[in-house]
């Protein structure tokens, strides 16, 4: 398993959305999405090191692979 930082927001969105089958991105708040992510297996970053760029980043992601 590749260790994941917040800049692989494309990876993360794939984990996310296979992790994930039945939550819709679209409406996960910033602070349920941040959880997730750092308690995706892998997922090595720093929790403070993250921003709502970064977050929106990755729910946009997630929302392409939702869909």
């Amino acid at each position: 398993m590749e260790k994941l930082e917040w800049s692989d927001v494309h990876e993360i969105s794939i984990l996310l959305s296979d992790e994930y089958p039945d939550i819709d991105p679209q409406w996960i708040s910033f602070p349920d999405l941040h959880s997730k992510v750092c308690n995706l297996t892998g997922f090595v970053g720093d929790p403070k090191k993250s921003n709502e760029k970064i977050l929106e980043a990755i729910q946009m992601l997630w929302i392409e692979e939702f869909e």
